[in-house]
């Protein structure tokens, strides 16, 4: 096994763009590791520096603890599943998953050995005299797996191997990936453009954009402590809530001032948030995740939405709503600072859009108007500047 770690890696291509910049983060010996973030990122960019595919034009990158910036692919002691499975397609599946050690000579019975090993492990025991063309999706993403198991590697790398799937085949691979991944404790590099990927299998998630590490935390912290606007857009299902608001002192409270609405916030949140307490009369970004919105809770402070799909999920119910607010737009949200013409031009007429998660027998038609319920402990506030997390 083997520690990875990235030290101020930069990646400039010939034509002068600039990929990665000063990406800086380790892998710890046996971590589950998910690199997400929407397409152009840099992070299969990443990914392929790792394994060595790519040149590094500045930084260090360490596995173990040797330096392998000049290292081939072979001499790194990895191993890579591909999104394309890159199965031989005239081998059966028995010399697809052994071909590997057959190619560093490895004795046939020794082979034999591993290869039926971990095809006793992968479920592929009935089929190692298949051809790739006779197994499925799921089935031949596990021959892939299988054939960067069999080497033992001190690490896994692996490129969007479940986009090819279709979408229930993606939930049973991504289990399986991880229970196996966990069972072996093989340090691993995940990739994929999929935040619900990212957040069930990771035990650490590194958010990216444009080349840059935006935050890296556990899902649950990436979830309830996001750094800035980017993250807090990106990760989430459905995405939060945000709009911009207004802050006011009101006795011990405050008031968020949003539209025509307003909105109390208790002495116990700004006792949670004190840094809330310097900015007074200033704009704000406020975000409300779906599940922290109420119906008939009249216990909490509420803002008025207008209804405009209800989507029943079985379990839940799914409201859209439209809020009279001054909505963020896709500048911020990708990370962009904004002055005041900018945001005079993100409003409009409109309004934000936004959703609530309520339970699935909530009484609600699309239409209507809705007075819902906040629980205002559980809102994040952003500096609508700099699209930083407002925290303590």
């Amino acid at each position: 096994m083997a520690e990875i770690e990235l030290r101020n890696i930069e990646k400039v291509y010939d034509n002068g763009f600039h990929a990665i910049k000063n990406l800086s983060l380790s892998v710890t010996d046996g971590e589950f590791l998910v690199l997400v973030g929407p397409s152009g990122c840099g992070k299969t960019t990443a990914l392929r520096m790792i394994a060595g595919l790519e040149h590094i034009t500045a930084g260090d990158l360490l596995i173990g603890d040797q330096v392998v910036n000049n290292l081939s692919p072979r001499q790194r002691d990895i191993a890579m599943v591909f999104q394309s499975y890159a199965l031989y397609p005239h081998l059966s599946v028995g010399s697809n998953i052994g071909f590997g050690l057959e190619l560093r000579k490895v004795a046939k019975p020794t082979v034999r050995e591993k290869v039926a090993s971990v095809a006793k492990t992968l479920d592929l025991t009935t089929m190692l005299n298949r051809k790739p063309k006779q197994l499925s999706g799921g089935q031949r993403q596990r021959v892939a797996m299988g054939r960067a198991i069999v080497r033992e590697p001190s690490v896994f790398l692996m490129d969007e191997p479940l986009s090819n799937l279709d979408a229930k085949l993606r939930v049973q691979m991504r289990a399986e990936i991880s229970t196996l991944q966990r069972r072996l404790g093989t340090t691993t590099v995940y990739v994929t453009h999929d935040q619900i990927e990212a957040m069930t299998m990771g035990d650490r998630v590194a958010v990216m954009r444009l080349g840059e590490l935006q935050q890296i935390a556990t899902p649950s912290e990436l979830y309830d402590y996001p750094a800035n606007l980017f993250v807090a857009g990106f990760i989430g299902t459905p995405p939060m809530t945000m709009f911009h608001a207004k802050l006011t002192r009101d006795g011990d409270g405050r008031t968020l001032s949003f539209g025509s609405q307003t909105m109390h916030l208790s002495a116990t949140v700004l006792n949670n948030r004190p840094a809330l307490r310097g900015r007074d009369s200033a704009d704000l970004v406020v975000g409300i995740r779906s599940e922290d919105l109420y119906l008939d809770n009249d216990a909490l402070p509420k803002m008025s939405v207008q209804t405009e799909l209800v989507e029943s999920l079985g379990s839940s119910k799914h409201i859209h709503f439209l809020l009279d607010a001054m909505p963020v737009g896709e500048e911020q949200l990708s990370g962009g600072v904004a002055d005041p013409e900018d945001l005079a031009r993100l409003g409009s007429d409109e309004g934000t859009r936004g959703v609530a998660a309520l339970g699935p027998r909530a009484d609600v038609k699309a239409g209507t108007t809705l007075s819902l319920g906040v629980d205002t402990e559980r809102i994040h506030f952003f500096d609508s500047a700099s699209g930083l997390a407002i925290r303590n």
